[in-house]
């Protein structure tokens, strides 16, 4: 009965191995036994065949998710020259709470941004970062807890970079409606420069009938922006300060009284009028402040908004930023109270990011659209780019050629380029060409040389051959024949022997 009975749990035993039945067996007690030891090779196939099924709903779940979606924008890859700034393709953003996504119909671009480039700022972005401070455009997505805004709003914003690029989520604190009549390329172009003209003109100065100004780049956006704001009250005289290659187009507008090229100011000044001047407004600083405060009348204003003067440059000179500095006179407080002038600075990054003046900033663009719908104001667009274009741009600004706003269109097409003439090719690229081509004609002549020489061996060889053969012919007949003077040799010397024996 015993053996009836292990016969089976034998033949049962030889297909998993003991082992296999006691892993087994351990398994359903939830504990392995002492001294027993579970098969390493079962469970690596099991392993392995779990692995490949998760590796397996991995992929099926990445071919599930669709690829995320991008768009083109103006990208900064390292501070310096043209060459860091590029159009590359970034993932799409998503409006966070607060925030709403808008649709980029058009682009300011301003000084600020080639200062940006060059990292000639306080706390520059790392790179690479998407440019710009300024763009228009239609509401697109809009985040949780946002008020006031729903999708299809026509808006312009003013984030802190991110602004050059087909969307972009802006928090709405920087976001203003526009009116319906206004295009997105007129918004664009009013509201920072006439923002900061606006905060300068009525809050910071004051500006009142029968005062005068002295206005660097008059040209500029900015600039033809508080030329338009300064004309809005009666009797007050403009000095603009440029480029003499502007002085006909700007006198062509009859809203500056006196057109003055910046290299000798002071003196075209003085020669206007010996008093001075009430109000000086210089984006430029340097040696300019100083110049300027020369300039002022007693009760005058000195009020300093920019410092172009450190963009000397395509990248960032080290030299130029000091310089620009360290000419500024230090002014005490002392003798300002001696000599009834004032100093004054705006900073409109600073206040609108750093200072919480957003609230501030929406009140004065209300109000510049009041103007704009008024006619009192009205924007000067210089040119339209592509966003392909926008170094082209820049280069325009940085040779302070424009005359009123340069601004960035996405949809707009760049313009074709032109056929890239051959490089003329340096002394040490052309003697390694000439170098080059000396070695290929060796090489020609050597090769020449090599046929040539392989001919003639082959035909002195095959004459050799010939001469050998009739050589050996010769050798041959004279063989034959010197076997009967051998001969007769070999006889005479055993008559010889003979005879001596």
């Amino acid at each position: 009965m015993t053996e009836t009975t292990e016969a089976p749990v034998v033949a049962e035993v030889k297909t998993p191995s003991p082992t296999s039945e006691t892993a087994a067996a351990a398994t359903t007690n939830g504990h392995a036994e002492e001294g027993v030891t579970a098969p390493q090779k079962p469970v690596e196939e099991t392993n392995g065949s779990a692995e490949k099924t998760d590796d397996k709903t991995k992929t099926e779940k990445a071919e599930d998710v669709p690829p995320p979606k991008e768009m083109r924008a103006v990208t900064l890859t390292g501070f310096g020259g043209f060459k860091n700034v590029k159009i590359l393709k970034k993932p799409e953003p998503s409006p966070q709470a607060g925030e709403v996504l808008i649709r980029v119909r058009a682009c300011g671009l301003n000084f600020q941004d080639l200062m940006v480039r060059l990292g000639a700022i306080d706390s520059p972005p790392k790179t690479p970062t998407i440019l710009g401070f300024e763009c228009a455009g239609e509401i697109e997505a809009v985040g949780e807890e946002v008020e006031g805004f729903k999708v299809g709003d026509r808006v312009v914003a003013l984030p802190e970079f991110r602004a050059w690029s087909e969307l972009v989520a802006v928090p709405t604190k920087y976001v203003y409606q526009i009116p319906d009549e206004m295009t997105f390329q007129d918004a664009a172009a009013i509201v920072m420069n006439y923002l900061i003209a606006y905060i300068l003109i009525f809050d910071l100065i004051s500006l009142r009938e029968g005062k005068s100004i002295l206005l660097h780049s008059v040209g500029g956006g900015v600039g033809q922006a508080i030329v338009q704001l300064a004309r809005t009250i009666p009797n007050v005289t403009i000095f603009g300060v440029c480029s003499k290659s502007k002085h006909e187009a700007l006198a062509a507008t009859g809203l500056i009284d006196h057109l003055i090229d910046r290299t000798d100011y002071v003196n075209e000044v003085r020669k206007i009028t010996t008093e001075g001047v009430d109000i000086v407004m210089d984006c430029l600083c340097g040696e300019e402040c100083n110049r300027g405060y020369g300039l002022l009348k007693p009760m005058g204003k000195y009020i300093l908004y920019g410092s172009s003067n450190v963009v000397t440059g395509e990248t960032k000179s080290f030299f130029s930023v000091a310089r620009s500095w360290w000419q500024v006179d230090k002014v005490s407080p002392i003798k300002l109270f001696d000599e009834n002038k004032s100093l004054s600075g705006f900073n409109l990054r600073h206040l609108l990011y750093q200072q919480d003046g957003s609230a501030y900033v929406r009140s004065t663009v209300d109000k510049i659209f009041a103007l704009w719908k008024d006619g009192k104001v009205k924007p000067v667009v210089d040119s339209i780019w592509a966003l392909e274009d926008v170094a082209e741009a820049m280069q325009k600004m940085h040779d302070r050629k424009n005359i009123g706003k340069l601004v960035l269109d996405p949809a707009l097409e760049p313009k074709p380029k032109p056929a890239t003439p051959a490089k003329s090719k340096s002394k040490k690229q052309a003697s390694e060409d000439k170098s080059s081509k000396k070695d290929k004609d060796e090489d020609k002549k050597s090769a020449e040389n090599g046929d040539e020489k392989k001919e003639g061996e082959e035909a002195k060889t095959d004459g050799e051959a010939d001469a050998a053969g009739e050589a050996a012919v010769v050798n041959g007949d004279s063989a034959e024949k010197s076997d009967a003077p051998a001969a007769t040799n070999g006889d005479a010397t055993e008559s010889e022997k003979k005879e001596s024996s």
